[in-house]
């Protein structure tokens, strides 16, 4: 990855990590299917907006659209479902370990689905490394395993986001469409796909009170919709693989955040894990080797 589109991957793990502090506020005043639905609503309004703003033309081609569609329900609708109804019987702990498996999942998907992103050994490691840091960072074992049910749902998550990044990769990203127009897209299909399933979910009189409306305004507007484009480009721009393993770096800005704004404890195992994150995802993009090269043509100009 270059400097720009490691910085688009930073960002884009610190929406993802901040949404899990933003989740925990939103649902003491709605359902998960009332949360999935809003966020969306909100991240396609703002990005139709800001689409229509910058002209920036939606796609016009019904068959493009069956597979924003398809992108739509396996990178937000099923895991966002699954997600919400596994962690009612499985701790977040447990679930974060199982969708921790998303880079090496979309690995293995990428190798067989995409010519163009074989597995490489250094990539291989790098990832199941990643991993080891996820599992760490989390600590499961602090928890109960939970149901089966639960860990299965969960696990269905990280395959459902893993077929997503590697659906786009396949059928969006050769496009060359705007990341804008395609981010939008998406959370417009996604939004109508909830719509429909959302009245057989459970429901409640949704209670907006002053942080649970902060809490959905910040997740539709940056954690979904600005994360969307962010999304998109990095698919385009470093394969479904690699962008991917923003999963393993979101733990680590989700600890950070709580840490700040719910004001949970430091423990050695969140340091060392997203320690270790941080380097599995570096030697899997060769990021030290970059670095070093980096610094000697540096000192070869002075």
């Amino acid at each position: 990855m270059d400097k720009a589109s490691v910085a688009r991957f930073l960002l884009l793990a610190l929406l993802w990590g901040s949404s899990f502090t933003f989740i925990k506020v939103s649902l003491e005043g709605l359902t998960p299917g009332q949360l999935v639905l809003s966020r969306l609503i909100l991240g396609a309004a703002v990005l139709l907006s800001i689409a229509a703003i910058r002209k920036v033309a939606l796609p016009r081609s019904v068959q493009v659209w069956g597979h924003i569609a398809a992108a739509g329900l396996f990178g937000n609708v099923i895991p966002f479902l699954l997600l919400s109804y596994g962690e009612k019987s499985t701790g977040a702990g447990i679930a974060g370990v199982l969708i921790g498996a998303t880079p090496l999942l979309t690995l293995a998907l990428a190798t067989a689905a995409l010519p163009t992103e074989r597995a490489t050994s250094r990539k291989a490691v790098g990832l199941a490394l990643g991993f080891v840091g996820v599992v760490l960072l989390i600590g499961p074992w602090h928890e109960s395993l939970g149901s089966l049910s639960g860990r299965l749902a969960c696990f269905g998550a990280a395959v459902s986001y893993a077929i997503g990044f590697v659906y786009v990769r396949k059928y969006l990203s050769p496009l060359g469409l705007a990341p804008l127009s395609l981010a939008a897209s998406q959370l417009v299909s996604a939004a109508v796909l909830q719509a429909v399933v959302t009245p057989f979910l459970a429901w409640r009189t949704p209670d907006f009170t002053g942080s649970v409306t902060l809490s959905i305004v910040l997740l539709g507007l940056f954690s979904t919709g600005l994360a969307y484009v962010l999304y998109f480009r990095l698919i385009g721009d470093v394969g479904a693989t690699t962008a991917s393993a923003v999963n393993y770096v979101v733990p680590v800005f989700a600890v950070l955040v709580s840490v700040l704004f719910l004001g949970e404890h430091v423990t050695w195992n969140l340091l060392a894990g997203g320690l270790v994150v941080l380097v599995g995802v570096a030697y899997a993009e060769n990021r030290m080797g970059q670095f070093r090269k980096e610094k000697e043509t540096a000192g070869a100009v002075r």
